[in-house]
This record gives structure tokens, C-alpha cells and sequence, in this order.
């Protein structure tokens, strides 16, 4: 068991300074936050971390363990989790066990049925926030995934450090800081043996991909995959907040959705355009589009030639003179009628 006053060294002085400045924007709400707690070094050294800046900020501070049951001993793995939050002084502590699907392959159902669980739990117990253990080399292999499968800026951006309920304190810390912080506070992480699993795309960029990177161009490319999420996600809210201003001017309801003036989008600079379909259409159909999707409506602007409708998801998309129409499915969409309000 910790002692109840560990040293003060480096690595602890930074979970702690991290965790303090992402309570700020909290402390009005006098609230419970919980910490998501696997048990490995950087949920661990988190918990630690929020054990200890929580009450001084004026907040309650607990923990929720999800128990995906995807290996043997996850309950023993889970139970021990929970004994160490509590030794820590987080009070709640729940352990959710969850069954994990199997839709978009393991990892991705086993997240959905985390988060399914996290959001359950804060509902319940009403927290104001979920802290989670991400740290900079997940954010670096997270946009390098993103990077590899070529899924554009969204996925470039990486994490948010906050995301509705969701706050990630540790963005701007490595991963052997969190390591070195549970030695030094005489913690005894729990080593999932699936992080070392080569079956898992993220393990093989953790393993072998960074390192690989790191000895053929230098020290350093976690930080600057971290600053170019950063940098992305900036130019990215800028973008998406000019686009939510212009759609508010150029939208004009239609009988069966909502049309576009052609005009005003072939003015737009590409990447304004393509954000003004892909939010238009979440909000008017609650359809993500591909960015290939997203083209095909565009050349309806950039390319027009006389072709017919495309049908897409929930909607469909035809350009009816000056206008971009996009209509819900089995109407038609070219020949819908402006609403004159």
C-alpha cells in the first residue's frame, strides 16, 4: 500500500499540475468527477493525481473500473483496481462489467462499450466530468493512425482534452512520466498483457512504427505529432465556426430538407465548402458523409455537367438550377419547392 504522503518528485509534481489546471474550468460546479480507471500506469497515476488535486479544488473525486471480461483474471484485474482507488481515497468506486460486441473489430468494440459504460455510470452518480488516462504517446499514435489510413483532419486532430463530459488531463504528459510517478508514489500498475498484443494496429505503431521513426529522423516525434493534432485542431474549430455562421445565411428550407445557392458555394475556398455540406447534411439529415461523399455533392457546385441525382445515405443531392438540393430519400430532390417564410 502507498504511503499516505508520497515524495513530491518530478514526475508526480507533473500528474499533479496537469490534473489541477484541467479542474479549473470544474471548480464552480462542486461536483464529482470520476476518474476512468483501468489500472494500468497512466489510469493509475491519474487517480493518484485527482486523489489529491480534487478536494483541494473543492470537488469529489471517485472511480469507475470497466470490466470488458475479454481475458481471464479481468475480473481479479478490475477488483484490484478498485481496492487501489479506494486506498487512494476516491470514494465512489464502481466496477461496470460490460459485454463487448463485436461490430468494427475489437478495439472499436470494446471503446464503444467502454464509453457506453463510463456515460452510464456519470449519469447515475451524477459527475460533472470523466477524467481519462491518455496521455501524449496515445495522441501521437492516434494521429499517425490517422495519418496512415488517410482519414483527413478530423482524425488528424486526434483527442480533445475536453469532449462534453469526457476531460483528458494527462495530453500534454509522456507515458514513462506517468510510469515513473506510480513508482515514485509506491504504486503497483496492472501491465494489460493486450498492450503488448501485435494484433492490435496501436500496438504495432507503439512498438515498432514511433520507434522506428524516432531512430531514422530523431528524437521528438511524439511532441510533434501531439503539436500537429494541436495545430490542426485549431485551424479546424476556426473553420467549423466560419462554416456554421455561413450556413445560418446561405440554408434555405426546402418541402422534403434544405437547399444551397450554388453561387455562394463555388466562392468558398474548397475546404469551407466541403464543411458547409458535411455540416448542413448532419444537421439537417444526421448524416456523417466520407470525404469522398462529400466531393460528389461538391462537383454538383465545381463540376456541373448535366448529371442526374446522387443518391446517398438518407438523402439525396441534385443540382436544380442556381440551387443544391438535398432531399430526403424517395423525394425528389431537384424538383423541391423553396419554403418562403
Amino acid at each position: 500500500m502507498p504511503s499516505d504522503r508520497p515524495r513530491l518528485t518530478p514526475a508526480v509534481a507533473d500528474l499533479r499540475r496537469a490534473v489541477r489546471s484541467s479542474l479549473v474550468e470544474l471548480v464552480e460546479t462542486k461536483g464529482l468527477v470520476l476518474v476512468a480507471l483501468s489500472g494500468g500506469p497512466d489510469s493509475l497515476a491519474l487517480a493518484a493525481a485527482a486523489a489529491f488535486e480534487a478536494p483541494r479544488a473543492g470537488l469529489r473525486a471517485g472511480a469507475v473500473i470497466v470490466d470488458h471480461g475479454l481475458q481471464a483474471g479481468s475480473a481479479d484485474a478490475a477488483a484490484r483496481a478498485a481496492r487501489q482507488a479506494a486506498d487512494l481515497g476516491l470514494d465512489p468506486v464502481v466496477v461496470k462489467a460490460v459485454t463487448v460486441g463485436a461490430e468494427g473489430g475489437p478495439e472499436a468494440a470494446a471503446r464503444t462499450a467502454r464509453y457506453s459504460a463510463l456515460a452510464a455510470v456519470a449519469a447515475e452518480l451524477g459527475a460533472v466530468a470523466v477524467l481519462l488516462g491518455h496521455t501524449l504517446d496515445d495522441q501521437a499514435e492516434t494521429v499517425l493512425l490517422g495519418l496512415a489510413r488517410g482519414s483527413g483532419a478530423a482524425s488528424l486532430q486526434g483527442m480533445a482534452a475536453v469532449s462534453g463530459l469526457y476531460v483528458r488531463p494527462l495530453l500534454g504528459i509522456r507515458r514513462a512520466t506517468t510510469v515513473q510517478a506510480c513508482a515514485d508514489a509506491g504504486l503497483e500498475p496492472w501491465l494489460d498483457p493486450q498492450n503488448d498484443d501485435g494484433a492490435y494496429s496501436r500496438v504495432r505503431v507503439r512498438r515498432t512504427a514511433l520507434p522506428v521513426l524516432e531512430q531514422e529522423l530523431g528524437p521528438g516525434i511524439p511532441e510533434a505529432l501531439a503539436r500537429t493534432a494541436e495545430q490542426l485542431r485549431e485551424d479546424a474549430e476556426a473553420l467549423d465556426h466560419f462554416a456554421e455562421e455561413i450556413a445560418e445565411d446561405l440554408a434555405e428550407h426546402s418541402e422534403a430538407g434544405i437547399s444551397l445557392p450554388v453561387r455562394s458555394l463555388e466562392v468558398q475556398p474548397a475546404a469551407l465548402r466541403q464543411r458547409l455540406i458535411r455540416l448542413v447534411v448532419a444537421s439537417e439529415f444526421h448524416v456523417s458523409l466520407s470525404r469522398a461523399q462529400t466531393l460528389e455533392v461538391a462537383r454538383l457546385v465545381t463540376d456541373w455537367h448535366g448529371q442526374g441525382p446522387i443518391d446517398l445515405p438518407g438523402f439525396t443531392a441534385a443540382r436544380a438550377g442556381s440551387w443544391i438540393r438535398l432531399a430526403a430519400a424517395g423525394t425528389d430532390a431537384a424538383s423541391a419547392e423553396l419554403v418562403v417564410e
